[in-house]
């Protein structure tokens, strides 16, 4: 299941770069960023992916509510 979370959430990110419109590359990317964070949970609190995609969806989330 682990694993799983982990090819989807890379699908996620990976498909995000092929948005054209930048509001919905924020929002699929985020949702890609969301399950890297639960991924790193499930891996035994990985730090390191846990905080990168949890800087990434908070840029991502400033963007899309924040600074519109």
């Amino acid at each position: 299941m682990t694993e799983i979370i982990g090819y989807i959430a890379s699908a996620g990110v990976l498909i995000s770069f092929l948005m054209k419109d930048i509001k919905t590359l924020r929002l699929v990317n985020s949702i890609g960023c969301s399950l890297f964070i639960v991924y790193g949970i499930l891996l035994g609190w990985s730090w390191p992916i846990i905080i990168t995609n949890a800087a990434i969806l908070g840029i991502n989330a400033y963007y899309l509510f924040v600074k519109k």
